[in-house]
């Protein structure tokens, strides 16, 4: 089979034949269909957090396909069915995360395309407990789009407590950007999205934002503030700074949801301003299962839209390179 392989964190990936792997006991073997792009897999191709990943290993955490061989002991999925490979890959199950509804907290997870090899390739094996299903209204490029950059935009809603009225700053309109446009609409929210790509704010407005904001033209804090601050600040943009604009743009008792993960990974934070106004900082780290459920519910009633743009496996670097210029509008899926 063919697949794309982080070899050595200072070089390309390299587009390799491997075997195809077999699924051991309570996995599935998945005959991938179509895999998202997501800024983690660049990060994990990278070394870029401290806790990085050992090469050589396969990326990939936006993963649909069809199950074609089940492991021994297998009974909670069937050949043929259409499933999501995450970024939670497994958990312990027994841990008071695992047991609360906190599953992405679980201290003994694996990831996918992470810590186990992920699906960059036209077969990956997966646990089949924590593969999720896919509906049969959904298309597998709008899936895959759907299992990172859906659910961990849609988490970060959640995680905010979005009210009906609030104002809802949408800090980086791409992949999870221009979804997380929509979840913040559809519980009533108003929303501002900012960017410094004038496509990518057309494209917030066409999705339905009420205000969008040039941050290469404008303060994006003088022009929020403006207009009387933001109740919520999602965090999307790559960049610390963005980050800290973010916070400066919450009106009293407002809540910051820190999302994306720079490789400079630190933001300064005026404890002054935050005790006074009653700031809050949230972090937000992608979404459970039954999340992820949610979010296809929605899509397969027609309530959101996913903008994806088809890339091969073997434009793997190019793809790359399109997403960190910002090249890429929204979210780049493989398929296969």
């Amino acid at each position: 089979m063919k697949a794309a392989v982080v070899t050595d964190f200072n070089q390309p990936l390299e587009i390799q034949e491997r075997d195809v792997p077999r699924p051991a006991a309570g996995q599935v073997l998945v005959r991938m269909e179509a895999c998202g792009l997501c800024h983690t897999d660049i990060h994990a191709a990278h070394g870029d957090w401290p806790v990085t990943p050992t090469p050589p290993f396969v990326p990939g955490h936006e993963g649909i396909g069809i199950v074609t061989e089940l492991g021994a002991g297998v009974v909670n999925r069937a050949l043929g069915d259409r499933v999501a490979i995450a970024w939670l890959g497994s958990a312990c199950g027994e841990c008071r995360y695992c047991v609360d509804g906190r599953e992405t907290l679980c201290q003994s997870q694996q990831n996918s395309g992470y810590s186990v090899d992920g699906a960059f390739a036209e077969y990956a094996v997966a646990d089949a407990t924590y593969v999720v299903a896919v509906p049969p209204q959904i298309e597998s490029v709008d899936a895959a789009a759907l299992t990172c950059a859906g659910l961990t935009s849609y988490k970060a809603v959640k995680v905010a407590k979005v009210g009906p009225g609030e104002t809802v700053a949408v800090f980086g309109v791409g992949g999870l950007g221009h979804l997380a446009v929509q979840y913040a609409r559809l519980v009533g929210a108003r929303v501002v999205a900012v960017d410094i790509d004038r496509d990518k704010l057309d494209l917030a407005t066409a999705l339905g934002a009420d205000h969008v904001v040039d941050a290469l033209e404008v303060d994006p804090v003088e022009a929020i503030q403006t207009l009387g601050g933001a109740d919520v600040s999602l965090a999307f943009a790559v960049t610390p700074k963005a980050f800290e604009q973010a916070l400066a743009s919450l009106s009293p008792g407002g809540r910051l949801v820190c999302v994306a993960m720079p490789a400079q990974g630190t933001m300064n934070i005026p404890i002054f301003e935050t005790v006074v106004k009653g700031l809050q900082v949230i972090g937000s780290i992608v979404g459970t299962r039954q999340d992820l459920r949610e979010v296809f519910d929605l899509q397969a009633q027609g309530r959101t839209r996913v903008i994806a743009e088809g890339r091969k496996l073997d434009d793997i670097n190019q793809a790359t390179a399109d997403v960190l210029s910002g090249a890429a509008l929204a979210r780049l899926v493989f398929e296969f």
